[in-house]
């Protein structure tokens, strides 16, 4: 287990929950990251943040921050 933000890009993972638990995560599970569910990270800023993954059909840009509060198995 590994957190988002330490994703490559190109990298597939599964998302397995959160580090913490708050407004921020509940907002993140509105945002679709639900326990289960395949995220790919596409790319980063150049300084790094934000991020952009890929979450279904939906594209989002999460800081860095708060990509690291989401828990995911790395998928081959």
């Amino acid at each position: 287990m590994t957190y988002l933000s330490k994703l490559s890009p190109g990298q597939r993972a599964r998302v397995v929950g959160y580090s913490e638990d708050g407004p921020l995560v509940r907002r993140l599970t509105e945002l679709g990251l639900i326990p289960g569910r395949e995220v790919t990270y596409l790319r980063n800023a150049p300084l790094r943040d934000p991020l952009e993954i890929r979450v279904g059909a939906s594209y989002l840009s999460l800081r860095h921050a708060d990509a690291s509060l989401v828990a995911v198995e790395i998928e081959d």
